[in-house]
Order: C-alpha cells, then sequence, then structure tokens
C-alpha cells in the first residue's frame, strides 16, 4: 500500500495494490501544481481522509473534476471526477508527489498532453525519480 500526506499532516491518501505508471500532465493546472497522478476510483483502492478544500476551474461551465487540497498547507493531494460513469464509478487520481520518495521513485512515468491533443505520449523511460527535480 502506498500512503501519502501533505505538509501538515493532516490530510493523507492510501493507495492500495498496484498502482501502475504514475502520469505528468502538462495542462493548465497540472504543470502548475507539479503533481504526478496516480489512478483508480473513490473509495475502491484509493481512500482520502482528514480535511480538505476543492478547486473547480473557473470559466467553465460544466467543470470535469475539482482538485483536493489540505485547507491548513494548501497541498494538492487529488483531483476527484465529478460524474460517475454509468457503472456509478467515480475517478480519482492521488498526487504521488506527497508519498516517501523511496516508495515510488522506481514507478514509470507516463506523459499525458492535457494541453494541447488530450492524448498519451510516447513513453520515454523516466521514472518518478526523474521528476523530483
Amino acid at each position: 500500500m502506498l500512503t501519502g500526506t501533505c505538509h501538515c499532516g493532516a490530510a493523507h491518501w492510501t493507495l492500495e495494490g498496484d498502482p501502475g505508471s504514475i502520469t505528468a500532465c502538462n495542462c493548465t493546472l497540472c504543470r502548475r501544481y507539479g503533481a504526478l497522478w496516480a489512478y483508480d476510483h473513490v473509495d475502491e483502492r484509493i481512500r482520502l481522509a482528514g480535511p480538505t478544500n476543492a478547486y473547480t476551474r473557473s470559466g467553465k461551465d460544466d467543470p470535469s473534476l475539482e482538485i483536493l487540497f489540505c485547507p491548513t498547507c494548501a497541498c494538492v493531494l487529488a483531483w476527484r471526477g465529478l460524474r460517475a460513469s454509468a457503472a456509478g464509478r467515480t475517478r480519482i487520481a492521488v498526487n504521488v508527489r506527497l508519498a516517501p520518495p523511496d516508495t515510488v521513485a522506481d514507478l514509470p512515468i507516463d506523459h499525458f498532453d492535457g494541453l494541447h491533443t488530450f492524448e498519451d505520449l510516447p513513453r520515454d523511460g523516466h521514472c518518478v525519480r526523474d521528476m523530483w527535480f
């Protein structure tokens, strides 16, 4: 199980099982937050605990997700979809930058072009450890 916690320790997440590859996205939010995402569904393999506030993208009539952050230290914990799928499941992703570095260092990175094409980019062999700085 992976765990991540905000800087002040008030909020955290857990992810059970293999997190798979981690996504680095260049959309207008992700590049500003510097987040690296591991995905699943709300209350399945990912669970959040502690206080969070939410931000939805301004200027969108019907935003599709919200960013969850600690109200005390402002660390970005996760994003959560605002609409469930037909099967009733809601997507969520946690920010693996909040995990202890040695637990996520070797996870492969996938790049997603959320700014222009909204497509996955070819793997370049990088892993989380390459993205710390």
